[in-house]
């Protein structure tokens, strides 16, 4: 492991877990990198013969860089222009290499809905809970990668166990159900039937849209039956000429994927409840959509059998 190479290897090694655990705490695709950057770069600076167990040294890390991250993070996002939403990261058979999904089976630790939750949680909690649920980290080992106690660690964890609970409010629903609702929505939201919308959505139903200030969408969720009725017809109307609809997948999760001339221009994700639909985001900052699109370059674009 003294070589250049072997380090190498040994970071490679680990590189899934390590990006997997970014993403899930930072909910970003390039500031996971960043923090992958960086731990490569003390990864490089340490001496080899110190570290007992490069992959507990690396993940430490990393989720010791992600707290630090959270701290100037949350700042940023106080300034951000608009609704602050994770990154969209692509998945599906063909991308199952290419997201931060391949070393947790628990496809619920990387959904979109979660995510957003996540983000309500103090940068302990959400360690915490991103070591605990999507890693099976004991809590004894929790506590060494955050610096602080078991106990402390077990408190932690059932604290943002808790909130997340709290915080969830509707069940996947089967893809088939999920896909005859969402054709049912595009097709009363291209006719402009603002009833036959209002009807697919539950009474205090949220859209929220991230455009960052890149590209117009609403700076502030909104909520009601009627006002998102409206309001989804009417940007469709004004901005909808050229995009097409594209069923997807992102985050584990069934989604819509919006192009124009094979350029993503937003990733939309649908919750029901009841068979109506409770929240719909939309990713819509090009910053945001990079990422995705380089996934679908990488096995040949949207028209790419399987996804």
């Amino acid at each position: 492991m003294e070589s250049e190479s072997g380090r190498l290897a040994v970071f490679q090694q680990q590189r899934g877990r390590m990006f997997g655990i970014a993403y899930r705490m930072l909910g970003s695709v390039s500031e996971a990198d960043d923090v992958l950057q960086e731990a490569w770069l003390r990864w490089q600076s340490v001496d080899p013969s110190q570290v007992r167990e490069p992959a507990a040294f690396l993940a430490k890390t990393v989720t010791n860089l992600c707290l630090t991250q959270l701290t100037t993070a949350r700042a940023r996002r106080e300034t951000y222009v608009g609704e602050w939403l994770p990154e969209p990261v692509l998945t599906g058979p063909e991308l199952r290499d290419l997201g931060p999904l391949d070393l947790a089976e628990q496809r619920e630790s990387v959904s979109f809905a979660l995510l957003k939750i996540l983000e309500t949680l103090t940068p302990a909690e959400r360690a915490a809970y991103v070591l605990r649920e999507a890693f099976a980290y004991s809590h004894r080992d929790v506590g060494d990668l955050i610096g602080t106690t078991e106990a402390n660690a077990r408190q932690l964890h059932s604290r943002a166990r808790k909130r997340v609970a709290t915080a969830q409010r509707s069940r996947p629903v089967d893809p088939g159900q999920w896909r005859a609702l969402v054709e049912r929505f595009l097709d009363a939201a291209r006719l402009g039937d603002v009833d036959g919308l209002a009807d697919l959505l539950a009474a205090d139903v949220v859209s929220r849209a991230d455009g960052g200030g890149k590209v117009h969408a609403a700076r502030n969720p909104v909520s009601g039956r009627d006002r998102v009725a409206r309001y989804l017809i009417g940007v469709l109307q004004r901005f909808g000429a050229g995009m097409v609809p594209i069923f997807g997948e992102a985050n584990g999760a069934p989604v819509i994927v919006a192009v124009d001339t094979d350029v993503i221009r937003a990733v939309c994700f649908f919750e029901f409840e009841d068979g109506l639909l409770t929240d719909l985001d939309l990713a819509m900052n090009p910053d945001k959509l990079g990422f995705a699109g380089a996934q679908l370059s990488r096995i040949g674009g949207l028209s790419s059998p399987g996804w």
